[in-house]
Order: C-alpha cells, then sequence, then structure tokens
C-alpha cells in the first residue's frame, strides 16, 4: 500500500472525530517500514517535517512484549501540537490520556546512528517535566485493542499523539542522577501514578540515544538542534474522564500543569 493513500486514510481519520476505528485491512499498514512510511508521509500532509520534535512510546517492557517488539516506538510532533505549562485547553470529548513524561531539548544535532547515553547527554539544552496528551484513536476493546491495531499502524497514527505540554527548564539538571529523579502525576489533585526515570529504558539519555539510533529519527533526516524529545511516560498512561486539571512533577526537574475546560 501507498504511503501516502495510508496517511490520507489516517488523516481523515481524524477529521471525522470520535468514535474511531482502527483501518481496515486493505488500507492498513503491514510491516514497521510501511508503517513509518507512512508517518513520514502525514508530517508532510501536516506541514511538520522537520518535526518540532518526536515523542517515544512503549518504553515499558511489558507493552513491548504485549505488542510484540524488541524496541519502542516514536512518533513526530508537530510544533502547533506543544504549549507551555499553564495552558488551558478546550475539553471536546475526545477519548484523551495523559502521560508523565520527561522532555528534552536539543542544543545541537544528533545525526542519525549509532549513539549511546553520553553522546546523547552532550547534545541536550534543556530537560524539564512534561505531559504528552495522547489519543486513543482506536475504540475502546475489543475492536481498539493495541495488538489488533499492531505496531505498524500505531506507528503509522503517531502512535497515539496528540500534543504536549512542557515545563520551564531545571536549573541544574546535569547535576541530577536522572535515573533516580522521582516523577508523579496527580489529577485534580489526586496522585494517580508515580515512577522514576530508570523507568526510561534504564536512564532518560539512554532512551535519547535509542531515538537517535532508530529508523524512525533516519527517516526524518536524524535528530536537530531545537527539536523537542518526550522520552516516554513513567507512568502508565491515565484515561481522562471529563475536564480536569493534570500536575506532573519531577524532584529536580520542576512540574507541568495543563487544564481542560
Amino acid at each position: 500500500m501507498e504511503a501516502a493513500t495510508i496517511a490520507a486514510a489516517v488523516l481523515s481519520a481524524r477529521r471525522r472525530g470520535p468514535p474511531y476505528a482502527p483501518l481496515p485491512p486493505d488500507i492498513a499498514p503491514r510491516t514497521l517500514e510501511e508503517g513509518l512510511a507512512a508517518q513520514v508521509a502525514l508530517a508532510r500532509m501536516l506541514d511538520a517535517d522537520p518535526p518540532a520534535g518526536f515523542k517515544i512510546g512503549a518504553t515499558a517492557a511489558g507493552m513491548r512484549a504485549y505488542l510484540g517488539l524488541g524496541h519502542p516506538l516514536a512518533g513526530f510532533m508537530p510544533r502547533d501540537g506543544l504549549v507551555a505549562s499553564g495552558s488551558v485547553l478546550d475539553w471536546t470529548g475526545a477519548p484523551l490520556g495523559v502521560e508523565c513524561e520527561i522532555g528534552v531539548r536539543l542544543a545541537r544535532d544528533l545525526p542519525a546512528g549509532p549513539c549511546d547515553a553520553a553522546r546523547a547527554r552532550e547534545a541536550v539544552g534543556d530537560v524539564f517535566a512534561a505531559i504528552e496528551i495522547v489519543e486513543n484513536r482506536y475504540g475502546p476493546p475489543p475492536v481498539g485493542d493495541l495488538k489488533l491495531v499492531g505496531p505498524a499502524g500505531l506507528l503509522a497514527d503517531q502512535v497515539f499523539h496528540h500534543g504536549g505540554v512542557l515545563g520551564r527548564p531545571a536549573a541544574d539538571w546535569r547535576a541530577l542522577d536522572l535515573a533516580a529523579v522521582a516523577g508523579r502525576m496527580c489529577v485534580d489533585g489526586q496522585e494517580v501514578g508515580h515512577g522514576f526515570g530508570a523507568d526510561l529504558l534504564g536512564e532518560p539519555m539512554a532512551a535519547l540515544a535509542w531515538l537517535a539510533g532508530s529508523a524512525e529519527a533516519a527517516a526524518f533526516g536524524g535528530l536537530r538542534e531545537g527539536q523537542v524529545v518526550l522520552l516516554g511516560s513513567v507512568t502508565p498512561p491515565i484515561w481522562l474522564a471529563g475536564p480536569c486539571t493534570v500536575d506532573v512533577a519531577f524532584a529536580g526537574l520542576g512540574e507541568a500543569t495543563v487544564r481542560f475546560a
């Protein structure tokens, strides 16, 4: 199937809005390579190539095992979906969720190819708390079971990405043991999840190194100065029932907050 055909079907489904359904079998990508080609085509349709950044998904070993993956997946992020902490967003009734993330902004390019955590760290300018807003565009199980959607379908559709909320840069992040940094997420003041930087492939910069060496980064020409990367969630996604306030905080990295109204 042509990448542009898959991407056009993804975009059409989004514009129709919920209830969503997986792409029909005659259009759905069959391999990760087809899914990635469709994602690049989608980015071009949205005037987001090069993208403002990337999100990393499936960092949790349990999710990778469920999907039959040996590695995470990444999706591009358009600029208009990234907002500052403290923003108020319209509640549209879409099936939105939130994730507790560590984000970085690159101070220099990271060319596509093999990378380690030390090299990734050298390329980072800012580190901050962040919230990824995700969208279940596939419906509740069994129709929307991610195993049925499949990794190729997820990859074509930006791996659930809807938007991101970016906190203020931490003042002295290089002095921190990022693997040991504790994070927590609250909805309307009630804690709904917590975790540590080590949940991100062992430590956050290892996740960034994975992205630099990934097929996704290569497909977009590598990682570039100024791009934002959301390194993965230290908690499972929390699906929202209606208007609310979401807060994320990481020790030493500050916080990010967003209100849906």
